[in-house]
């Protein structure tokens, strides 16, 4: 699409939003909020409940789990590192994290951790996906080199480089990565290097803290059909690939300020809108994420950003290249698989698709 044609957005369709996220709870999901911005107007609607105990509404500022939507900010870490010439994206992992890989693992540039091109095998923590080991396990303390070493037990899946697998240890390797060379934690460094200059005063990441910040609406897991509270949860498994807290605002101006320009220079600002020329490594297609987003077309208008699910909590962030427009969005899903979006987040997608449409 041409810049012309992208400025050229019409309104947001309030009525078609509405309608996506109306009729909350249901059987899938308790509630629901939607923002939408950009140069033809705004929109945010909120449905459902925040609390199935008091039966709270859901609210517009609340706080949520934004899930792998926290790989997009891991991603600009390792960015900005590069641009200090800190890190060379073409040198291998090993070189910055000796002895992690396994002897027998090629090179592994780093740039493949951010576009999901590495062939590193996915985490392999048994029984993770299942409510029972879910509940039992939910306030434990795992290291990054202990999600990672689950993983690393197994082959690599392919020769770095050659395909594209959507992949957490990738990720959680990259946090690795930028604490070993910054010397610092992957909260200081999300504070001091985007938080702090983007003002985002509602994002932080949780470390050990199980708990969300007031006003949050609870996260449930449906368990043989008995809704259990979920809220209170260590998020150290996902780490740097999912950990991150924030609001809808909030991730609002992160993609905006990332657009602008306001975090990256121009000598690495492309990698985020390039693709790499691979197949999925399942066969499913060609690849769809650059460094840190992923691309999309919604009503034949690319955009790129990025979902994210834990349990409890599904969200995304999408924008046009040019910010014309920006939306982002929580739902509470009560599905058991955190990878999962749950069916009205396709709604929204369609809503919002509608909404950036030629008027």
């Amino acid at each position: 699409m041409t810049a012309a044609a992208a400025s050229d957005l019409g309104k947001p369709d309030p009525a078609a939003l509405s309608a996506a996220i109306a009729g909350l709870p249901d059987k899938d999901t308790r509630g629901a909020l939607v923002r939408v911005t950009g140069d033809s107007g705004s929109w945010s609607g909120t449905s459902g409940e925040s609390d199935a105990r008091t039966h709270a509404p859901v609210r517009p500022d609340g706080f949520f789990r934004i899930g792998s939507t926290t790989k997009v900010y891991t991603a600009v870490m390792v960015l900005q590192l590069a641009q200090e010439h800190r890190i060379d994206l073409e040198q291998p992992v090993q070189r910055y994290l000796p002895g992690l890989l396994p002897a027998g693992y090629p090179p592994v540039p780093v740039r493949t951790l951010l576009d999901h091109t590495s062939g590193l095998p996915s985490v392999d923590i048994p029984g993770l996906y299942e409510p029972e080991w879910i509940l039992a396990h939910r306030y434990e303390h795992w290291s990054p080199r202990q999600v990672v070493d689950t993983a690393l037990r197994h082959p690599i899946d392919f020769r770095p480089g050659t395909a594209q697998k959507y992949t957490n240890t990738a990720y959680v390797t990259a946090g690795m990565l930028v604490e070993k060379v910054t010397g610092q934690s992957y909260a200081r460094n999300l504070r001091d290097r985007i938080t702090v200059p983007l003002g985002l005063w509602r994002t932080y990441y949780p470390e050990d803290d199980p708990r969300l910040p007031n006003p949050a609406a609870r996260g449930y897991l449906d368990v043989d059909g008995k809704l259990v509270d979920v809220t209170e949860m260590n998020q150290s498994i996902p780490g740097a690939a999912g950990a991150i807290i924030s609001t809808a605002e909030d991730l609002g101006k992160f993609i905006t300020g990332l657009f602008q320009g306001r975090l990256l220079g121009p000598a690495v600002m492309p990698r985020l809108f390039a693709v790499p020329r691979v197949p999925m490594s399942d066969g499913s297609g060609p690849a769809s994420y650059s460094q840190g987003l992923m691309k999309l077309s919604l009503n034949g208008i690319t955009v790129w950003g990025k979902t994210g699910s834990r349990y409890g909590y599904a969200s995304g962030i999408f924008a046009t290249q040019n910010l014309s427009r920006v939306v982002a969005y929580s739902v509470n899903p009560t599905v058991k698989s955190p990878d999962g979006q749950p069916l009205i987040v396709q709604k929204i997608a369609d809503a919002a698709s509608r909404s950036l449409s030629k008027s």
